[in-house]
């Protein structure tokens, strides 16, 4: 078991170099936006509502592909050729109508969206959407291979070329355009939003051209017997993947229903740019996601797999809580992540911070269906989450605006995460030490309640005391884990 962890930490170290440093580059594009785009314009607002809609088109579109693809391609009796290339294909072909579909109809779906002034908007992301669903298992094959250079490779060219890109648009070309208007004809500086989407189609495009081997793979066809099989064990995937999706970026969807016109596009701003600071346990969560899911559906017939899931349940709460501590104990630095008129929204940041370590947790209780071929599971609990969730926005968010948001997530994950414990126990028993478990949240949130109680008034002694907290909270964990720090040591 010792080895099966190292291997899974060293591939969650890999994944992560392309996730962990991807999203703190991607993060200086939130100081360029939150700087360049005016808070009161309400234009992050449109940012935040769109690429919410994507992140909901790109479940749909990729029907849970990625995690049927990792099953059937282990599967002693299947080819992994011929699940690659049925996977592929047939998420290819769907995004292809998707994307016509969008082309033929973009002015129309804008409208409906109140994006009629725009609508190129509409077929500028549904172009990207389309790519990246189609990447989505051409990413899967790089990870099922354990091909992770190739995988950090490409995801780090995109992040590269969108920073760069968007440097590009924001700060070099308004001063090209004063020096050399003949030159920069073509650029318009109130066009700001428009620009974020182009920069995000013209990398996405270009990611796809390092995939043409794998996309060779794809000759081999359809197996419609294959499809039919994989498409019984996926649609309670989709379904789950959907309101799972749901659950993170319904409030930023409903928002401007619920909140009309400009002042809700400009609350959305604040609140998406404030989300954004407290995406670094995303970021770990994404990481650990990449290695975990084929690492787990790989190893499914080891023994002592139920042992190692809850080995790995354990340390994947405490790295999560030691990310959140340092956050929260040092919001004064991170604030300025984003522009001070979006300052407003930090209160969120603990609140959806804690919801995403539910998320992640949530994630690490899925394996029990999943394995078990029973993932219409996870769609009921993921519905009831959803269903919470989407309670507390509509009737809360009227009078409480997106505080109301945060806690929603909150309450929608804590609320599926409880359930596939209990469920999970009953069906497909893992032995989870509860008892460090709740110990290490207790102590995590008993040190971020005493930072709030007190809070110096010089800056400086803020620092201190939320570093003693800070060693506490480490000092606890090496004490308690102290076997296997003193086994890595000796390695």
């Amino acid at each position: 078991m010792a080895n099966s962890l190292k291997k899974l930490a060293g591939q969650t170290a890999i994944y992560g170099l392309s996730s962990i440093i991807g999203r703190f580059l991607n993060y200086m594009l939130v100081p360029l936006y939150t700087y360049k785009i005016a808070a009161a314009s309400g234009g992050y607002g449109i940012v935040t509502n769109i690429y919410a809609y994507t992140a909901l088109l790109l479940v749909l579109l990729t029907f849970g592909m990625e995690t049927t693809f990792f099953y059937y391609a282990n599967r002693e009796d299947i080819d992994s050729r011929k699940a690659f290339s049925t996977a592929g294909n047939a998420v290819g072909i769907v995004s292809l109508i998707f994307w016509l579909i969008c082309l033929v109809f973009g002015g129309v779906i804008a409208k409906g969206l109140h994006y009629e002034s725009h609508p190129e908007y509409i077929r500028v992301m549904a172009t990207v959407v389309a790519l990246d669903a189609f990447q989505a298992i051409l990413f899967a094959r790089l990870r099922n291979e354990n091909r992770a250079l190739k995988f950090v490779t490409l995801k780090l060219s995109f992040i590269f070329s969108n920073i760069l890109l968007n440097l590009f648009i924001f700060l070099v070309a308004p001063a090209l355009q004063q020096s050399h208007p003949g030159l920069m004809s073509w650029y318009d500086p109130n066009y700001q939003v428009g620009y974020v989407f182009i920069v995000n189609l013209l990398c996405t495009a270009g990611v796809t051209f390092g995939f043409i081997p794998e996309i060779k793979g794809l000759r081999y066809g359809i197996d419609r017997t294959l499809l039919k099989d994989m498409l019984k064990y996926t649609w309670p995937l989709l379904l789950l993947g959907l309101i799972g999706i749901l659950n993170q970026v319904a409030d930023k969807i409903c928002y401007k229903f619920i909140v009309p016109g400009q002042a809700g596009e400009v609350q959305l701003g604040i609140y998406g740019a404030c989300v954004k600071i407290a995406m670094i346990i995303a970021i770990f969560t994404q990481a650990f996601r990449y290695a975990y899911e084929p690492f787990v559906f790989g190893g499914q017939k080891d023994k002592n797999s139920k042992e190692m899931q809850a080995d790995v349940m354990k340390y994947y709460v405490i790295f999560t809580l030691m990310a959140f501590l340092i956050v929260v104990l040092y919001l004064d630095i991170f604030k300025y992540i984003i522009q001070e008129n979006y300052w407003e929204g930090l209160r969120t940041v603990p609140i959806v911070m804690m919801a995403e370590i539910f998320m992640g947790v949530y994630f690490n209780l899925s394996f029990w269906y999943k394995l078990n071929k029973q993932t219409w599971w996870g769609a009921i609990f993921s519905a009831i989450g959803c269903a919470v969730m989407l309670a507390i926005n509509f009737i809360f968010v009227p009078k409480y605006g997106y505080m109301a948001c945060a806690w929603g997530g909150l309450a929608g994950y804590g609320t599926c995460m409880v359930l596939s414990y209990i469920v999970g126990q009953l069906k497909s028993p893992i032995p989870y030490k509860l008892g460090p478990l709740f110990g290490y949240f207790a102590l995590a949130l008993l040190l971020y309640y005493f930072s709030i109680l007190f809070h110096p008034q010089k800056q400086i002694w803020v620092f201190v005391v939320n570093t003693v907290l800070m060693l506490v909270y480490v000092g606890v964990v090496v004490y308690n884990e102290r076997e296997l720090v003193m086994k890595a040591l000796r390695r």
